[in-house]
């Protein structure tokens, strides 16, 4: 939809705009793109999941913004690389939703019975997009910086092989313990060491 240039403090990238329409809904996607990324083997590509709270407000409910700083940083040392942001506030139940899900933490819930108490899955999104516009960008194998196995699971059922999975673990603090906790033991994150 469109492109420009965009410095930032991690460094020079490209960033695109994307559009994705499917049966049931219509998503948008940010991607930074550093370097040459159909040169010089798989690129480190992270998707990252829109946190108004986190990536933007600093929240110490989750490690959002901190796993965001990583993958930037990590993809600036190596000069080249992406970041797919996708916009799936909540694990996609929307920003609204997930205030009333913080509400619920606050009288005991996790993250995973506050999104089920409220009607909806542990986690709605939806990878499609991704897979979509890793291929648009001429990428069929990557270096995937994740914790989340449905993510690869996603690339490689749309074609993008994902040849090596980096983790993209940042030190838990006292307010992402559980937080932390809930995705290894209930959603199936690759944590380790947690």
């Amino acid at each position: 939809m469109a492109e420009a240039d965009f410095p930032s403090r991690f460094g020079r990238f490209r960033i695109h705009g994307f559009e994705g329409a499917f049966e049931d809904r219509v998503e948008e996607a940010a991607v930074l793109v550093m370097g040459d990324v159909t040169q010089g083997g798989p690129p480190l590509v992270r998707i990252h999941s829109q946190c108004l709270t986190g990536d933007v407000f600093h929240s110490l409910r989750c490690d959002c913004r901190r796993q965001l700083e990583l993958a930037l940083e990590m993809i600036a040392e190596e000069g080249r690389g992406i970041l797919l942001y996708e916009m799936q506030e909540g694990r996609g139940i929307g920003l609204m939703n997930k205030l009333r899900a913080y509400a619920l933490q606050d009288e005991g819930a996790d993250t995973v019975e506050a999104n089920e108490a409220l009607g909806f899955d542990a986690d709605l999104r939806n990878y499609e997009l991704p897979g979509a516009i890793l291929k648009r960008l001429g990428l069929e194998k990557v270096r995937l910086l994740s914790n989340n196995p449905e993510k690869i699971e996603a690339l490689e059922k749309a074609g993008v092989e994902v040849v090596e999975r980096v983790p993209c673990i940042v030190p838990p603090q006292t307010s992402t313990a559980d937080y932390l906790r809930t995705k290894k033991e209930k959603l199936g994150h690759l944590l380790e060491g947690f």
